[in-house]
């Protein structure tokens, strides 16, 4: 990952070349990119540098500004994980773990809490592996929460995030996240697509896509969150071509992984009032559709719940801004 480093290319959106044509015409070109981050003001791409020249003409062509924000992405992988210490035994979030020692610490948790949590099985992968959640459910009745991290494999911080969650849902004393453990019933997957990760750990730490090869194709796997029975390749965001970090995949729900979950959503539909998925990079808060930029009927209150996530993020001593909308609109 050396060769690498992360581009990013603003003012998108007030150029002739809108974002979309951007990409097929660099898609064209044969550049070898790995799109990060992208929205109609701007794209994060990492390039190898043997196209940086190509990628810098390219731009300066279209009067495109250019500027360079990482040189060297493997320096920073490289410091990703601190040093092993004594400490190392103990699950916590200082650090980044694998698979095995996410599913060690779901069954510590289920022996801990048995009586408010509930294993969940969604299912298998295509290389044999379970997908593993866990539900907390502190009396019946209550609405419930289903949250998915770790989609595309490469987005760690997800899973962290998630197995964080169900720790502070168990284990905090204050008052607000007290109320919302135990009035809400709370299913959490924190590794969906897990042959990818433990791809990520133990291969590759930049992969994203699913393991399934793809049938006349050297290319492997398809982007999960891209494979969903709705609208399917309707969006802008979706490839058709397998080598692709964006390709959606043969045909719907080719992906056991995305198949599974499916299944299993849409045998607890009448219990769910919120769904979550848990990504990164970025800052974005995103609310349907991704296929179309007509709003749904209730796009005013999910705009209102997303503006009070922000504001509060915002007042936070990181000053971290989150901005909000529908997906197509906000990354299209």
């Amino acid at each position: 990952m050396s060769e690498f480093g992360t581009l990013t290319i603003r003012g998108l959106s007030e150029k002739p070349l809108s974002y979309s044509n951007f990409l097929s015409l660099i898609i064209n070109y044969k550049f070898q990119f790995n799109l990060w981050h992208s929205s109609n003001k701007e794209v994060h791409i990492m390039v190898s540098p043997q196209k940086l020249i190509h990628l810098q003409n390219y731009t300066r062509a279209y009067s495109l500004p250019l500027e360079v924000m990482v040189s060297n992405v493997q320096s920073l992988i490289d410091g990703e994980q601190p040093a092993k210490s004594t400490d190392d035994s103990t699950f916590g979030w200082t650090r980044y773990y694998p698979l095995s020692a996410i599913e060690v610490f779901l069954d510590e948790i289920l022996a801990k809490y048995p009586a408010v949590t509930t294993e969940i099985n969604i299912g298998t992968s295509y290389e044999g592996r379970k997908i593993r959640g866990i539900k907390i459910s502190y009396k019946e009745g209550n609405p419930g929460i289903f949250i998915e991290a770790n989609i595309h494999a490469r987005e760690w911080i997800t899973s962290a995030t998630a197995t964080w969650l169900i720790n502070e849902l168990l284990s905090s004393t204050d008052e607000e996240v007290r109320s919302l453990a135990e009035n809400h019933d709370w299913y959490i997957v924190p590794v969906l697509n897990v042959d990818g990760f433990t791809y990520t750990h133990e291969t590759n730490r930049m992969w994203r896509k699913t393991r399934q090869p793809v049938e006349g194709s050297a290319c492997i796997g398809a982007d999960p969150n891209r494979n969903y029975n709705s609208h399917w390749m309707e969006s802008n965001g979706a490839s058709s071509n397998p080598c692709d970090e964006t390709y959606g995949g043969p045909e719907p729900f080719s992906e056991p992984e995305v198949k599974a979950l499916a299944d299993y959503v849409t045998s607890i539909k009448e219990r769910l009032n919120i769904m979550l998925a848990f990504h990164s990079y970025s800052q974005v808060l995103l609310s349907p559709y991704g296929w179309t930029s007509e709003l749904p009927e209730n796009h005013n209150d999910l705009t209102e719940v997303a503006k009070a996530y922000s504001d509060a993020v915002k007042e936070l001593p990181y000053d971290t801004v989150y901005t909000y909308g529908s997906t197509a609109n906000e990354m299209f």
